[in-house]
């Protein structure tokens, strides 16, 4: 079991399809991706409609490879018995090898599909940028039952997930060779993905997503020679009387994360009431041991919270800064900037935008690296996608699987959960990265909570279901080599 899922740039992707170029014969790299894509349609039409044989499949044939790709699974399909129809887009620039054979198997080329099972999208594959030409969007439009894509959901890009027009929504994405970026960034219309080898010889990928096994596997539980200290104390300086919610999701969830102290530094009592075992302090500089900070959650931001930050800051400490933590380095950036202890940034689009002074665009990865780069800090950007970028170092992704998350005072937690791992001595990004993965599954659990269909969360349930998240993570790595794992998470 890898520790890591890695995404690939269309460069890195094309140099190995070169390679793989010299070790075969030609045309075998297209049949294999092809014979691997037919297979994920026979399962689907066998899922969904209880059949294969006799059923039927419409092919949408762009130009170029990747409408070959769809071509040549459609001559895998007719062998199958299975009827397929395929419109071209562009017939004279159709794949003439794929065409053959797909023609030669029984395949018949239409103007407009009859009554489908199932559609493949062949239309762009990783050379295409843009959104659906408007011939090629009208036909799409006109479908009405599942989409399996070739490769990528046509019209979303592949570098960055972003679209900025007409689009395939896919319920199945068969990824060949190699996951990219688009199968990262842009879950929600990719749908589930399936990845089918061809032979590519990868190299080390600079995007990641942590399986989930690894995480569970790495994440700081108590050993036979531990006490409360000897985990990782962690120091909450979040919350006030104007926003007692932020110092108590805060402070909960690096109490609920791991098994080490925490203390607190504010004016919300309310968070001794509702965590008596957290440690308070009237004061930074009184606090005692702490391994790790986190800044921000209604924390304010007037001068006194500035002065209360820097003093944080001024530690060679791990420091996390947040919400309005975030908002006070927005203006004042040079607290920050270059600092030699450990800094981790959590900003939303919002902060984000406040911090750079630009949002950060269609292309996400690019300019959260650029931001950690420029800032010497780890920078995790909230999202549906989460991107997690430090300097000279891998930068993680991680899809939520779900939207629940979206709710007031969710990001709170997630500070709090990342603070703790920070306390426990693991590594900046891995623990922004393994705290993202806990967090977003500890939102999906509330929202699902034993029941067959989602509904909506507040931050209270999801901090409530931190600890049933960690435990299934903790359950899938069983099976993983644990010293594997926290290399990984000291990386």
């Amino acid at each position: 079991m890898s520790d890591r899922r890695g995404y690939y740039t269309v460069d890195e992707v094309r140099a190995a399809e070169a390679e793989l170029f010299t070790r075969v014969p030609a045309g075998t790299p297209m049949r294999r991706a092809a014979f691997g894509l037919a297979g994920v349609v026979v399962d689907e039409l066998r899922e969904r409609t209880g059949a294969v044989v006799g059923r039927t499949v419409g092919l949408l044939v762009g130009s170029g490879d990747n409408g070959g790709d769809a071509l040549w699974a459609g001559m895998f399909l007719r062998r199958r018995g299975i009827r397929v129809e395929a419109i071209l887009l562009d017939p004279e620039r159709a794949h003439r090898a794929g065409l053959a054979a797909l023609r030669a198997a029984g395949g018949r080329v239409v103007e407009r599909f009859g009554a489908v099972d199932l559609v493949v999208d062949g239309i762009v594959g990783i050379s295409g940028h843009g959104s659906l030409r408007p011939d090629a969007a009208k036909v799409v439009s006109a479908v009405k039952v599942p989409i399996i894509s070739a490769d990528l959901p046509s019209g979303v890009d592949p570098e960055t997930g972003a679209v900025d027009g007409p689009a395939v929504t896919a319920e199945v994405t068969v990824a060949f060779g190699a996951y990219k970026p688009v199968h990262a960034l842009a879950v929600p219309r990719c749908g589930r993905i399936v990845l089918v080898p061809i032979g590519l010889r990868l190299p080390e990928p600079g995007l990641v997503q942590l399986d989930p096994a690894a995480v569970g596997a790495a994440w700081p539980v108590p050993g036979p020679a531990d006490d409360k200290y000897s985990q990782g104390v962690t120091g909450v300086c979040a919350g006030s009387a104007k926003y007692p919610g932020a110092g108590v999701l805060c402070t909960g969830a690096a109490v609920v994360a791991t098994s080490g102290m925490v203390r607190y530094v504010g004016s919300d009592t309310e968070v001794l009431q509702k965590f008596p075992e957290v440690v308070a302090s009237e004061t930074i500089s009184d606090t005692g041991q702490v391994e790790s900070w986190v800044f921000g959650p209604g924390a304010g931001t007037d001068a006194a919270a500035r002065d209360r930050l820097a003093q944080v800051l001024a530690t060679e400490l791990p420091v996390l800064v947040d919400a309005d933590g975030l908002t006070i380095l927005a203006k004042d950036p040079g607290l920050v900037r270059d600092r030699a202890a450990v800094t981790v940034l959590t900003p939303h689009a919002g902060e984000f935008a406040r911090l750079t002074g630009a949002p950060a665009g269609a292309d996400r990865v690019a300019a959260v690296r650029k931001l950690a780069e420029d800032w010497g800090v780890t920078v995790l950007l909230k999202g549906r996608a989460t991107i997690v970028a430090s300097p000279g170092k891998v930068t993680y992704v991680n899809d939520a699987g779900g939207d629940w998350a979206a709710t007031p005072g969710s990001g709170d937690v997630l500070s709090g959960i990342i603070g703790a791992l920070l306390a426990a001595g693991r590594d900046p990004g891995w623990a922004a990265a393994a705290g993202a993965r806990v967090h977003a599954l500890a939102a999906n659990l509330a929202a699902y909570d034993g029941q067959d269909a989602g509904a909506p969360i507040s931050a209270t349930p999801l901090l409530s279901h931190v600890r049933d998240a960690v435990r299934v993570l903790r359950e899938a790595g069983k099976n993983l080599p644990a010293e594997r794992a926290r290399r990984e998470a000291r990386s």
